[in-house]
Order: C-alpha cells, then sequence, then structure tokens
C-alpha cells in the first residue's frame, strides 16, 4: 500500500462516516502547516426512515447506508472538484457505533483503499468529535473536552492526537439520549434534541422544578436518568397536554440540563486547570449533537468565562455526524505516519481512552 505523503504536504482525505443514521462523506486537506480545509462535506439523513419509530431502527439505518454510500461519495468527490486520483487516503469510522452501520462504510472505505493502493485509517468515531476544532480554527491540543451527544457524556483532557484521559462520563443516560426520550414522552418529531429546544423557546423554565442532578459534588461525574424519570412525574397528571405545558415542560427541561451541566463541566475546569503548566492556556471545547443547543451553550460559556476559559465549539452542522470530522481525524493520524490495516474490525464500543499512535 502507498504510504501517505511526507507530514511536509498536502494532504487530500476522502472520510467516510456511518456509525449511526447519517450517511456522509467529505473530502478535506490538510496544509502543510497543519491548517486544515473542508473541500466538500455531504450528508445524506435517514431522518424520514426512523421517523414513525421514535428513534433509529438498526436494520434500517444499514439497508439505508447500503442505498446511499456510494451516490454520497461520489457528491462529495464532484463537490471537491476532485477525483480519487486526488485523494491520498481514505478515513472511515470504525467504531463506535451500531454496528450495522460502521461495517457499511468500513467495508466501502477499506474497499476504495485497497482498489486504489492508498492508505486507509479506520477512525474512532469520537476522536472524530475531539479533534473537529483543529480543522475548523487550527486549535492543536492541550484542551479540556465535553463531548455531548445522544451516545455519550464525558470530560476528556485531550493532551495530543491519540492520548486522551477520561476525567468524567454519565453513569447511567447520556444528555442527548433523554433529550429524544424526553421528546418521545411528550409526542414531539424525530429527532428529540431539536424539537425540544424549539418548544422550551416558548415556554417558562422556572414551571417545573426539576431536579439538577449530581450538582455540587466533587467528582464531576454525570447522571441523568432521574431528571427523566421526574419530567414524567410532572407531565402524568396534566394529560392531556396542552402546548403550553409541552413548552413548559420542554423549558424546565432544558434549564435543568444545562444547570447540571454547567456545574459538573465547572469541577472539571478547576481540576484541569490545576495540572496545568504555569501560563499555559485554559481552553475549553464543547463538541457533539448537543453542543448545538443554544441554552446549553450559554451555560458552558458562563461557567468557562468565570474561570478565564476560552470556549471553542465547531460550528452547529460538524457537531453534529458528519465526515469532515472523520476525514480529518485520518488526515492526523497520517500525518503522523500512522495508518490501519484492512482487517481493522468494526467496533460497536471503542472508548477514547483504548486510542493510540
Amino acid at each position: 500500500m502507498t504510504p501517505a505523503p511526507a507530514a511536509a504536504s498536502r494532504l487530500i482525505i476522502l472520510g467516510i462516516e456511518t456509525s449511526c443514521d447519517e450517511t456522509a462523506a467529505a473530502v478535506i486537506a490538510r496544509g502543510a502547516d497543519g491548517r486544515g480545509e473542508i473541500l466538500s462535506n455531504i450528508v445524506h439523513s435517514q431522518i424520514a426512515d426512523h421517523a414513525d419509530y421514535g428513534g433509529v431502527v438498526p436494520e434500517i439505518a444499514a439497508r439505508a447506508h447500503l442505498e446511499a454510500l456510494e451516490p454520497v461519495v461520489r457528491a462529495a468527490l464532484r463537490e471537491a472538484g476532485a477525483t480519487l486520483d486526488d485523494i491520498h487516503g481514505v478515513a472511515a469510522t470504525a467504531g463506535p457505533g451500531l454496528i450495522g452501520g460502521l461495517l457499511v462504510g468500513l467495508t466501502f472505505g477499506k474497499a476504495v483503499a485497497a482498489a486504489r493502493d492508498l492508505p486507509f485509517v479506520a477512525v474512532n468515531h469520537l476522536e472524530g468529535h475531539a479533534l473537529t476544532v483543529g480543522l475548523t480554527e487550527g486549535l492543536a491540543p492541550l484542551y479540556l473536552l465535553l463531548l455531548v451527544s445522544g451516545g455519550h457524556t464525558q470530560l476528556i483532557a485531550v493532551h495530543d492526537v491519540g492520548r486522551y484521559e477520561q476525567l468524567a462520563t454519565t453513569l447511567d443516560d447520556a444528555a442527548g439520549e433523554v433529550f429524544d426520550k424526553t421528546a418521545k414522552l411528550l409526542g414531539l418529531e424525530f429527532p428529540g434534541g431539536p424539537a425540544v429546544e424549539r418548544w422550551a423557546a416558548r415556554g417558562d423554565p422556572a414551571r417545573f422544578a426539576f431536579p439538577r442532578p449530581m450538582m455540587g459534588r466533587a467528582e464531576p461525574d454525570f447522571s441523568f436518568s432521574g431528571l427523566k424519570t421526574a419530567l414524567r412525574h410532572a407531565a402524568a397528571p396534566l394529560a392531556p397536554l396542552r402546548d403550553q405545558d409541552i413548552a413548559d415542560l420542554c423549558a424546565s427541561f432544558q434549564a435543568a440540563v444545562a444547570e447540571a451541566l454547567q456545574d459538573r463541566v465547572a469541577g472539571a475546569m478547576d481540576r484541569f486547570a490545576t495540572g496545568l503548566e504555569p501560563g499555559a492556556l485554559k481552553r475549553f471545547v464543547v463538541a457533539g449533537g448537543v453542543a448545538a443547543n443554544g441554552a446549553i451553550k450559554t451555560a458552558l460559556a458562563q461557567a468557562a468565562a468565570a474561570r478565564g476559559f476560552s470556549l471553542h465549539a465547531p460550528p452547529a452542522h460538524l457537531c453534529t455526524d458528519n465526515a469532515a470530522m472523520i476525514a480529518w481525524a485520518g488526515a492526523e493520524r497520517l500525518s503522523r505516519g500512522a495508518s490501519s490495516a484492512l482487517d481493522a474490525p468494526a467496533r460497536p464500543r471503542w472508548p477514547l481512552s483504548q486510542l493510540s499512535l
């Protein structure tokens, strides 16, 4: 297999993402100076395929990936003004995620790499989120990361590409998962996170006194299952729910999640800052689908400002699942001489702590 160009050269990478319900392909460039450029970023949503079920159905997702992936890859190359002759490497999500979808994208990426004699990188989806700020604003480690999505709520010290230290995680549900379950309980449309935020915008966040799980505890871990239960108990006596009830429930729920996240992050910032070298910059990054929520972003910005941290977040369309972040993670690894064998497995579970270069 042909090695990637030396780190001093410009890398053009094809990325593929199929870990859940988005079929995505992108082409990015990594310059000799380490700066990134998105040449294309195509995302084919499966929301309509899963809407009737109130959540993602793994087999439906895998079949949809099979149908959509090749046209999506062709569209990404076309938008980038590139052909496979211009590509220096291929990166595809290998996990964590739904095994059927992972196998579709991983197999396609390996096939392209093998056919074109290109280096291949099996990318950890979470590493893609963790490194996106390097693509969007050239931010390099060291920084504190809040990864908050439908499947993950973690606080991570990002020391370098391939070096991640988990500081905290959720003890039960992820924040994004609770948003989705709240939407389903209230009869809102799928996906739940954006729906809850829209309804919350016209609600009263003080009407319901929901708990702030784990708030004030020394350890910065998260817990959201109790909040989900409290919302169900508050909604039950109001049935049938009026529109204002739904709006107030969403607003009160969102305020509780935002305040809980703010408290947990503030504690992690204090711990993280004590380990920094004197004069080191204090930088906080938030990534993942829930990072697109305006109320949560505002709460996190307040915590960062109070502790002297700069706040960094990818634009909303790069917080949700996309292939640009996968291509970028692949480029970062290839620029350091790291690639994957073509027998790299799909991994439904793959903690960041297991990564190395």
